[in-house]
């Protein structure tokens, strides 16, 4: 809570100092190109899952990946957990299956099993019900090593990728990221190829009982709807002897067709590393030749998503995030005054117009075939796959910085997401409508992120870019927009962040939409949501929401103060018209205090989210730019006449 003692405004010129030298911080890092680009951090899956890759395919003895493999198993030795588990985020509690991964990683790469960080992980895991109560895709990982039997995975036939778009299944029905999961995976799941794991390491040591006798759960929501797809589970792994071959041979065709049209070269299916370690495995399981190209192209996309972060650590990234970080950067460059310095702003938005998405009709086509084509994805290449959160931020940084080479592609862009827009009102990142909520239902969706439907978030900054474009509250897609951002808005005043953690970003980003749009400052939901954030500033000034929050019984939880969240908090109540509130100044001063080297402030704690309560993210780049914007305008506004801030975001 807010202190109430009289505070302190920060001296404008000591802001203005520190904006300088982090402006200057966050231009050298622009790449020659004119691109940024950031670690994106994951927890332990996704190097774990680079180590299984690699003894599926039996590629262990190669010289560089004998390189690598130690300086892995040393970075995922540093994360693991006080509890001896693994978290999903930065100082989080141990979560089974990424536990379970983490060891089994460990082991391969020849971590004795009996050495305490070995005998802390077995017990803690075992202590959670071992191995058998992991989710659906660590059950699926540890099927391909044979360490349980198939039927402990939900069955999916690769039939499904022949079902017309009307049936309840389908692959048009899920998020954009399940369904290149999905091809790949439908594939090895019709083949169950068993991993070379040519050191040949088990751990059997992590199940209470044998894992041929245990029982898997397959009705994670405990619904009747559940259990109704948990009886269609058993009686379509009864009918498998007799689905014809025929058909077969044709869906793993039609698999392989759709991963194929979808590799993105050297940026791999879909951009993202499951996807990609699917695909890799199902060319194996079918024969591939380990030299032709779809297969090598793959296997080369996986090795670019690796990281050094020392000479003895490396990770493996979930994907990586130019685009995201190259138009945010651009923002907080743009705020801090240097607009003039046309060279920076030419080579960045040169280098975004390079890659925009014209010529291919994603698969956002399947729900909006008559949609202009038009936008940037997140990743370098991702060409069936433009998001309207990217596309959004990228117009608005073109807009501002009055980009005349960037007219068209603004326009275009413009078009495609108005096209986009779900009948509810709000956008989802990668589909519209893409909400059929029984499928969470399925054994398959434990993980409860089958699904891109609209969120507020990303419907705000869908809203942010066209009102800073010119269309008003009068506008059909407007209006909708606003109508359903209103309604999304919680109980306690806050919005709900669907790709960040969590209600301040969904606030901030909320209010910047509104202010955009027009609407009030002293209107009821704008009181409301400046209300809530007030309310959760922390004594030091700052803001920190953790990863929990997510789950409804700690949506208030707060572990420490980051400088990502507390600029989302500043620059959200700034688009109030909190420019001058003891709020504000408070977390200025934090922002100023909190430690930082030359190219960044030092943020621990994770603010990104991948799936809520699923998968997170450390973004690098959050703690480069956003402080940075936040700390620009505070000096803009404050020396203004003018305290109405004038852009989407």
């Amino acid at each position: 809570m807010a202190r109430t003692a009289e505070v302190q405004k920060p001296d404008l010129n000591a802001v203005d100092e520190l904006v300088g030298t982090m402006t200057e911080a966050l231009k050298a890092q622009q790449r020659d190109d004119g691109h940024w680009v950031f670690e994106l951090e994951a927890d332990a899956t996704i190097p774990a899952e680079y180590i299984f890759l690699q003894h599926f395919l039996g590629s262990v003895d190669g010289d560089a990946y004998r390189a690598v493999e130690p300086k892995i198993a040393n970075h995922l030795r540093a994360v693991q957990g006080g509890d001896g588990g693994w978290p999903l985020f930065h100082d989080g509690e141990m979560d089974l299956s990424a536990s379970v991964k983490a060891y089994f990683a460990l082991k391969l790469a020849g971590d004795d099993p009996e050495a305490p960080h070995m005998l802390r992980a077995r017990e803690a895991i075992l202590a959670r019900g071992g191995a058998a109560q992991s989710n659906v895709f660590t059950r699926i990982a540890l099927a391909l090593f044979g360490e349980v039997p198939w039927r402990a995975v939900p069955e999916m036939p690769v039939e499904i990728m022949l079902l017309p778009r009307w049936f309840p299944f389908h692959l048009s029905k899920v998020s954009y990221w399940s369904r290149t999961v999905i091809a790949p995976l439908l594939i090895l799941m019709d083949q169950k190829p068993q991993a070379a794991n040519p050191r040949g390491v088990s751990i059997r040591e992590l199940f209470e009982q044998a894992p041929e006798r245990a029982q898997y759960q397959m009705n994670a929501t405990g619904s009747p709807l559940g259990a109704i797809f948990a009886g269609i589970d058993k009686v379509l792994r009864l009918s498998d002897p007799l689905r014809p071959r025929a058909q077969r041979r044709k869906a793993i065709k039609a698999a392989m067709d759709f991963v194929k049209e979808r590799l993105n070269g050297e940026d791999g299916l879909g951009g993202i590393f499951p996807a990609m370690a699917n695909a890799a495995m199902a060319f194996h399981a079918l024969g591939y030749d380990w030299d032709e190209p779809n297969f090598r192209m793959t296997r080369e996309a996986i090795d670019r998503l690796l990281i050094a972060r020392d000479d003895d650590h490396v990770t493996c990234q979930p994907c990586l995030s130019p685009i995201w970080d190259t138009c945010l950067a651009a923002h907080a460059l743009l705020e801090t005054g240097e607009a003039g310095d046309s060279d920076t702003f030419d080579r960045a938005f040169d280098w975004l117009l390079q890659r925009e998405i014209t010529e291919v009709r994603g698969d956002w086509a399947w729900r909006r075939p008559n949609a202009p084509a038009g936008g940037w994805p997140f990743q370098y290449q991702n060409a069936h796959y433009p998001d309207v959160d990217d596309t959004a931020v990228v117009v608005m940084a073109m807009d501002r910085a009055g980009s005349e080479a960037s007219k068209e592609a603004m326009e275009r862009a413009a078009r495609w997401i108005i096209a986009m827009q779900s009948k509810n009102g709000g956008w989802g990142s990668f589909d519209a409508d893409n909400a059929f909520d029984y499928l969470n239902h399925i054994p398959f969706a434990d993980h409860g992120a089958l699904l891109d439907p609209p969120t507020a978030d990303v419907s705000a900054r869908c809203l942010s870019m066209l009102a800073q474009l010119g269309y008003g509250r009068d506008h059909t897609a407007v209006r909708r927009g606003l109508d359903y951002l209103l309604r999304e808005q919680e109980a306690d005043g806050s919005w709900y962040g669907r790709w960040g953690v969590n209600y301040v970003y969904g606030t901030w980003s909320a209010l910047s939409a509104l202010n955009a749009c027009g609407v009030d400052p002293s209107s009821t939901p704008v009181r409301r949501a400046v209300t809530w954030l007030e309310s959760r500033q922390r004594h030091d000034g700052g803001w920190g929401e953790d990863c929990a929050t997510y789950w409804a019984e700690r949506r208030d939880e707060s572990k420490a103060s980051t400088a990502a969240q507390t600029a989302w908090a500043v620059l959200g109540l700034m688009a109030a018209g909190e420019v001058d509130s003891d709020a504000v100044h408070r977390g200025i001063a934090f922002l100023q205090g909190f430690p930082r080297d030359e190219r960044r402030w030092l943020d621990r704690h994770w603010t990104g989210t991948g799936f809520p309560r699923v998968f997170y993210l450390h973004y690098h780049g959050y703690s480069a730019y956003f402080p940075l914007m936040a700390l620009a305008r505070y000096r803009n506004l404050m020396r203004s006449n003018e305290r109405r801030v004038a852009f989407g975001m």
